[in-house]
């Protein structure tokens, strides 16, 4: 198994990647990294998702001097996507003096032409900013040691070829090239042909992956609503030993504090534990003295525990493999178990890609209402109840309430009691949710506006699609569709629409990036 310590990174670099919460290398990373330390070209075939900017941003960051110079360019297809890259550089350098530039179109030249001046190692751009800047004299790169294409498939597709070559050709001959893309037509391949020498390929061969026979389900949550549909699921559900799966260990910290403060016998357990701290959890996690472990991948490698009667994806999994591990947790020594992933819409294409490659069935089922989850809870108090009736020894608890039967109901004096003993948790609560407003839509809809309309080619049948494989719904839940020249008016019904709303503003359609609002209420002329 690698680990990030095998790399020999600088203890500043490595210290920034213990506080990211890093545990072990992705696929990717583990390929990458060491082939770009050496200064090889790097094809990367890879999905966003996989690890793919620690990938190359470690050992970037890694190789660069102090000297003020800009040392190495990434490219992306869009602002977004160049804004995301510099944060994580910003991450991966706390420690380190290397400072990083995102420049796109759309902000102030002038503010990006000072910050250049100021000494920059590496900036992150957009093509055609990236060019303007050049073309100005504001940008010199005739120091850069490493040229870095990112989703290059978006990027031809979005028409930036010409700006790219041009761009290459302003930088050295002897530099290092790096080209990540999810997929490779023609055109990325004639440009690494032209631009690269003697690359070396890694794409992370999954292998075969295998599911264990255990029931598993998905539920589609909102990012805000996380944590709450998670305690949701756990009432509804008969945990009696169950691990929940995060992805960091700084996530594995939030959310153990999280549902320790609402009452669950919970404890965490990630690479940051001692061996002696990691005995006494598992101590504690065997003999039922907690209900819910918390854990990272690595910490639950080689975890053999026999009655874990539920595992939870609190965050999805970066691959199948990672997948398949976690939920061989249960169902252990013939007994059935439950796999739960809890999915957002920004995780619903890693879920299908899950699904394709482990050839699963993952059933989907809808996040319990507050309703559903009081009437478990009332069920699991009666039962409580009967048991200590039919149980006995009640002769103290007698003696203390013979005096309130004079002057009270008694139904009231064993609801205050049951009120007390519960700490409130049978108390009906308020759904929260999306609200929309009044966006004109038709009666049990919402109306959308979206910035894209004939001009970019799209037809109602490619927003049903675009719309069913982003959030995850079925087609039939879009309504109304008016496609204007350049932007569209869509109706989604209600109960849809949030997860259309979180989906939908991360996406891209045909390269260009989809911006997705609720429409205002039509005028009276309408």
């Amino acid at each position: 198994m690698t680990t990030f310590l095998d790399f020999g990174l600088s203890k500043r670099v490595q210290q920034a990647i213990d506080d990211m919460g890093y545990e072990e290398p992705s696929p990717i990373q583990a390929a990458c990294i060491p082939l770009v330390l050496e200064g090889r070209d790097v094809i990367g075939q890879a999905q966003t998702g996989t690890g793919k900017t620690a990938a190359f941003g470690i050992p970037l960051i890694e190789k660069a001097s102090p000297e003020p110079r800009v040392q190495a360019l990434v490219l992306t297809p869009t602002r977004e996507l160049a804004i995301q890259v510099a944060g994580e550089f910003r991450k991966i350098g706390k420690y380190k003096r290397v400072r990083t530039l995102p420049i796109y179109g759309g902000q102030s030249i002038g503010h990006q032409i000072r910050a250049i001046q100021q000494g920059v190692q590496i900036v992150i751009g957009t093509p055609g900013r990236v060019l303007d800047h050049i073309r100005r004299g504001t940008l010199q790169l005739s120091s850069v040691r490493t040229v870095v294409l990112d989703e290059a498939d978006e990027m031809l597709d979005m028409g930036f070829i010409e700006d790219i070559e041009a761009i290459l050709q302003e930088t050295p001959a002897d530099r290092q090239t790096l080209l990540f893309s999810a997929t490779f037509p023609d055109e990325v391949k004639r440009l690494a042909v032209r631009y690269m020498r003697s690359p070396e390929h890694v794409t992370v061969n999954r292998g075969e992956v295998t599911v264990p026979l255990i029931d598993q389900v998905y539920y589609k949550v909102l990012e805000r609503n996380k944590l709450d549909s998670l305690c949701r699921v756990i009432d509804s559900e008969e945990v009696q030993l169950g691990i929940v799966f995060c992805r960091t260990k700084r996530g594995v910290d939030e959310l153990t504090e999280a549902l320790i403060a609402r009452g669950y016998l919970v404890d965490g357990l990630h690479g940051d534990l001692s061996q002696a701290q990691r005995d006494r959890v598992m101590k504690r996690f065997r003999s039922g003295e907690i209900e819910l472990l918390v854990a990272t991948d690595v910490a639950a490698r080689g975890l053999d525990v026999e009655n874990v009667t539920h595992v939870i994806n609190y965050d999805v999994p970066q691959d199948p493999e990672s997948y398949v591990h976690r939920i061989g947790r249960t169902g252990r020594a013939g007994k059935r178990g439950l796999a739960i992933t809890l999915v957002t819409p920004r995780e619903f294409k890693l879920l299908k890609q899950i699904q394709r490659e482990t050839k699963a069935q993952i059933l989907m089922r809808e996040v319990p209402t507050l309703a559903d989850v009081a009437e478990r809870q009332a069920e699991i108090w009666r039962n409580r109840l009967i048991e200590a009736i039919q149980s006995g020894g009640l002769g103290p608890y007698r003696a203390i309430l013979g005096s309130l039967f004079d002057e009270f109901d008694p139904l009231d004096i064993a609801s205050a009691a049951l009120k007390l003993a519960s700490a409130g948790e049978l108390e009906p609560r308020e759904e929260e949710d999306y609200d929309f407003g009044d966006t004109g839509a038709s009666p049990g809809m919402v109306r959308f506006f979206v910035n894209i309309g004939r001009s970019n080619r799209v037809s109602p049948g490619d927003l049903v699609r675009m719309i069913a494989e982003e959030a995850g719904v079925p087609g039939q839940v879009v309504g109304k569709i008016d496609i204007f020249d350049r932007f569209t008016f869509v109706e989604v019904e209600q109960e849809s629409a949030p997860f259309v709303y979180e989906s939908l503003r991360q996406c891209r359609y045909n390269g260009m990036r989809v911006n997705l609002e609720p429409a205002r209420p039509r005028s009276r002329s309408h």
